[in-house]
């Protein structure tokens, strides 16, 4: 089985290198890429003196697209689980395992790492657990479904959603909208218990005023692909 972690980073000079050296760890179970979404400080450098395997994007695509690179690469590679690594150090690699595990066993599609079922470890900021609260219960009302992190990056997923990720993933803010795709979809989605970190270095690409197109730019995301018809045979 072959698994591939993708690594969206941009401008994370500041924790890419201890995340590389974390992933190592895990080279029996996992390789990984390294989205590099044009960053301009030494991301790119710290990489390469660390070997890492890199694309180096041409131009910033934002998260949406880095993302999307991440699984055309699994695709053509033929990885059989892809799991979504963000390169800023919160998601701790403990965890890839029980990720992996559900979809393996329980043969399951897609499995989200939730900072919210056990409540421990970095829980995010006041106003973003708004987002958050509010976006799973946009989810719940139209994909009928209970997400408690939708926001989450820490994400594994199978063959048939590294095909679909690689054809059609949002640009933006891709989280939410994309757990509405494939729930339209008919996909099988689970949440397990993680502990989020809080970031070594650097900044949230979402701050205050981004918040707000945040927010109207998602919740309008979702309610359009809701209108959608299913997509997979």
């Amino acid at each position: 089985m072959k698994v591939l972690g993708i690594i969206p980073c941009f401008n994370e000079e500041e924790n890419i290198e201890s995340l590389i050296k974390e992933l190592s760890d895990y080279s029996d179970i996992l390789d990984f890429v390294i989205i590099n979404d044009y960053s301009t400080d030494l991301t790119s450098v710290i990489c390469d003196k660390n070997n890492a395997n890199v694309i180096n994007l041409p131009c910033n695509l934002g998260i949406g697209g880095a993302v999307q690179t991440g699984y055309i690469y699994a695709k053509k590679n033929n990885y059989d689980i892809a799991i979504q690594i963000d390169g800023d150090g919160q998601h701790n690699p403990a965890y890839i395992k029980s990720l992996i595990e559900p979809i393996v066993k329980d043969g399951l599609d897609f499995v989200i790492g939730s900072r919210f079922i056990e409540k421990e470890g970095f829980q995010s900021s006041i106003t973003r657990r708004v987002g958050i609260i509010y976006f799973s219960g946009l989810l719940k009302l139209l994909a009928k479904r209970k997400v408690s992190d939708p926001t989450s990056g820490f994400r594994a997923c199978n063959k048939k959603v590294i095909d679909f990720f690689a054809n059609s993933y949002p640009t933006d803010y891709p989280e939410p909208e994309s757990i509405m795709a494939l729930s339209r979809n008919g996909y099988k989605i689970a949440e397990i218990p993680v502990q989020m970190r809080e970031r070594n270095g650097g900044t949230s690409s979402i701050k205050s005023l981004k918040s707000i197109y945040y927010m109207i730019k998602v919740t309008l995301a979702i309610i359009i692909d809701f209108t959608r018809k299913h997509q997979v045979t």
